[in-house]
């Protein structure tokens, strides 16, 4: 994770009120990753989820201290607040300690840059949803 290919933020990142995420969920093999995840930021490039390590479905990721295994997935997860769908590609994972994990997510190509935007704008700031 030292590379600077992995630090690389393309768009202005915003602190979001946590979003709950029911399931992330892999493409290739639709095999549940992680359940009751969190967005913790947004940009119109992608989002970062906040994953405890007890949510993780697979028990060797569970173990592991790293998740970077998991880069380059396709994943699609399930933004419950809001009723909607997402998918990406994992790019990045950090280990926060018993704090779980940051896992990046990139929006799928297919997603229009309009849409990205408007969804970083529909997303709540903290404090707006209380």
């Amino acid at each position: 994770m030292g590379s600077a290919k992995y630090n690389r933020r393309v768009a202005p990142r915003k602190e979001v009120s946590p979003i709950h995420i029911s399931y992330l969920t892999s493409l290739d093999d639709f095999a549940k990753i992680a359940k009751n995840c969190e967005i913790v930021e947004a940009s119109s490039t992608g989002l970062l989820l906040l994953i405890k390590r007890d949510d993780l479905i697979p028990t060797a990721l569970r173990k592991n201290l790293t998740l970077d295994v998991l880069i380059g997935d396709r994943v699609f997860m399930h933004l419950e607040e809001m009723n909607l769908e997402i998918s990406g590609v994992i790019t990045r994972t950090q280990l926060l300690g018993k704090k779980g994990f940051y896992v990046a997510v990139d929006y799928s190509e297919e997603a229009p840059e309009y849409w990205r935007e408007c969804l970083m704008d529909l997303l709540p700031k903290p404090g707006e949803l209380d």
